[in-house]
């Protein structure tokens, strides 16, 4: 039985479509329809939010691993952490039944539902939404068990993630604002389906099983020497083959993909540019 659910924005400062949902809810309530559930709407960055930026001094979407939770909290995002570990937590002893962490990103991955786990819960859930909105994504992190990651939403009980782009940071689109409230509003559906023990026979659907982060070409004193090929940028969750290319380098050449068929996405995403990540891997798979 799923009782308390907690919807957050502004884990990241300047992601505007959560921010601005988890306000309008605030404000006006959720739609009629959703009564019988209980529901929290959180602001989890204030500080970020206000000056606009993804986050003051760290970034507290990786903030809740046992071993930072453990340790005395020094940046402002790590002191955040352990408030709200505090407050929801502590983190395996939540009162949170399901967690969800709502994001933008500026790269083309339209509504994204991303999921740390493939128990019966989050099986159906993926299938639910991807019956429900067939051009969704989902996006499994099972790489690690789910309470290792540091992920916010890995507070509560089951914790999952909505991320929809692309969208400029700190700007708002009504149509990536429409996606997030589609995805949100359809996991509350599934949730009282599920109280209701009456969720649907669902068929098996197709999702991308994360691999790795691929690092941009560096020089040995960590200067790019290439930016994302043309031929690649936007083509989130598209196949990428053996030979295609994947970064124009600056000196006018190319570099090919000399791997296996992989599903990049997170492509040239603005919020990893200081890490020189240019994007991540996956595998398709049938959940």
């Amino acid at each position: 039985m799923i009782r308390n659910i907690t919807f957050v924005g502004a884990t990241h400062g300047n992601e505007q479509s959560g921010i601005q949902l988890v306000k309008n809810w605030q404000r006006f309530g959720l739609p009629a329809g959703y009564s019988k559930l209980n529901i929290d709407c959180y602001l989890a960055n204030k500080a970020a939010m206000k000056a606009n930026v993804r986050f003051v001094e760290e970034d507290l979407n990786r903030q809740f691993t046992p071993a930072l939770l453990s340790k005395t909290p020094e940046s402002l995002e790590a002191q955040l952490a352990h408030t709200l570990n505090q407050q929801w937590g502590p983190k395996g002893a939540s009162n949170i039944d399901l967690l969800i962490d709502i994001h933008n990103t500026t790269s083309a991955m339209g509504a994204t539902l991303i999921i740390l786990e493939t128990d019966e819960f989050h099986t159906q859930l993926a299938r639910y939404v991807k019956q429900q909105m067939p051009t969704a994504n989902i996006l499994v992190e099972d790489e690690k068990p789910a309470a290792e990651h540091g992920y916010l939403c890995t507070l509560g009980k089951r914790g999952i993630m909505i991320e929809v782009g692309a969208q400029p940071q700190g700007l708002l689109r009504a149509d990536t604002y429409a996606l997030t409230a589609q995805m949100a509003l359809t996991v509350l559906d599934f949730v009282g389906l599920y109280n209701q023990q009456n969720v649907p026979g669902l068929p098996a659907c197709e999702v991308f099983r994360f691999g790795e982060n691929i690092i941009y070409p560096l020089d040995g004193d960590s200067e790019r020497l290439a930016m994302i090929h043309p031929a690649l940028q936007d083509k989130d969750f598209q196949p990428l083959n053996h030979g295609d290319p994947v970064f124009q380098l600056f000196n006018s050449d190319e570099q090919t993909w000399e791997g296996d068929t992989i599903y990049p996405h997170f492509i040239n995403e603005a919020a990893y540019h200081k890490l020189h990540v240019a994007f991540a891997t996956a595998v398709k798979a049938t959940l």
